[in-house]
């Protein structure tokens, strides 16, 4: 499907009132968003570095060039955005906005090489990819995992390598070592989030353990932040599955209430589009220039993500195996 022309955009609903939704702790994931005014256990409540890399940022007339003349000419685009809990994209302080993190830099340095204001929508992370067929977003971002699956409906530009990992309640010695196969979690209960990679990735293995001639595991899916830490804390499930930035985050933090089992899949995030979609050598082109001239690197070491840097923005790269 091709992107609805910008005078059909300019007549449609501006903006969704949708409460965003996180599956988890204190992540942004591959699946993610949280309700909008909650303040989940963990670090979500903390203020965000005072650093500010995107301030020098400026128009890149070439890179600008690339958008479609209707979009140059209104200036803006409609962000659909799902806000979780960092380093991905949170609210400082609970409820303050506007919201913070790394993939709201990458995403305001990129509209300042465009030369373009970000209207940025907040909504619940399972709506956004759907709502940028009918047209009421331009573009979308909750750190969403470039899969095979999402590849038939949705085009991509990279930003970061991000991807799957597990977590534990800290002190809990049911699981020690890192997650290589899902058979070390038969007969556990795994708290993760609806319509994310992660409940994909469970639900398509979950033979696994009866081929392994052992109890399977169980799924839980949450739809808010604050639900899974306190099912996790409470022993209502043993393990959560979710990105590795944002559960290796919140371990680290001080008073962290988990433990990180380390990565299980590496997968390339990006900004997302409708299929055909003609803002994507834009994109690409924007996330080039910022990587080139060090802003890139910037935004990753402000938020402790240097470590899932990419060397390259690409337009839909395969899944990673």
């Amino acid at each position: 499907m091709s992107v609805p022309d910008r005078a059909t955009h300019l007549r449609r609903l501006r903006g969704v009132a949708t409460t965003a939704l996180l599956p988890l702790l204190a992540l942004t994931a591959c699946g993610s968003g949280d309700t909008p005014g909650t303040t989940p256990a963990g670090a979500q409540a903390s203020p965000a570095p005072a650093d500010d890399p995107v301030a020098a940022v400026g128009k890149v007339d070439s890179v600008a060039a690339l958008l479609p003349a209707d979009v140059r000419k209104a200036g803006t685009l409609r962000i659909g955005s799902s806000i979780g809990s960092p380093p991905g994209a949170y609210y400082p302080n609970g409820q303050d906005k506007p919201p913070a993190g790394q993939d709201i830099d990458i995403a305001d340095a990129v509209a300042k090489v465009l030369g373009v204001r970000l209207e940025r929508q907040d909504a619940s992370f399972e709506t956004i990819l759907p709502a940028l067929g009918s047209g009421k977003y331009d573009v979308g971002t909750g750190n969403f995992g470039v899969t095979t699956e999402r590849l038939k409906t949705v085009d991509f530009v990279t930003y970061i390598n991000d991807g799957q990992g597990f977590a534990v309640k800290k002190g809990d010695t049911t699981l020690t070592t890192k997650v290589t196969d899902l058979t070390q979690l038969c007969g556990l209960n795994i708290g993760t989030g609806a319509g994310t990679t992660f409940e994909a990735t469970l639900t398509a293995q979950k033979g696994v353990c009866a081929e392994a001639g052992k109890k399977p595991y169980d799924v839980k899916v949450y739809s808010e932040n604050g639900a899974t830490q306190t099912a996790l804390q409470q022993g209502r499930i043993d393990v959560v599955m979710s990105t590795i930035n944002g559960l290796r985050y919140q371990a680290a933090q001080p008073a962290a209430q988990t433990t990180f089992l380390g990565e299980y899949h590496r997968l390339d995030v990006g900004f997302a589009f409708t299929k055909g979609s003609p803002l994507t050598k834009a994109f690409q082109a924007a996330v080039n220039e910022l990587i080139k001239d060090g802003t890139y690197a910037r935004i990753l070491g402000k938020w402790g993500t240097t470590a899932s840097a990419i060397d390259t923005s690409r337009i839909n790269p395969p899944e990673h195996g």
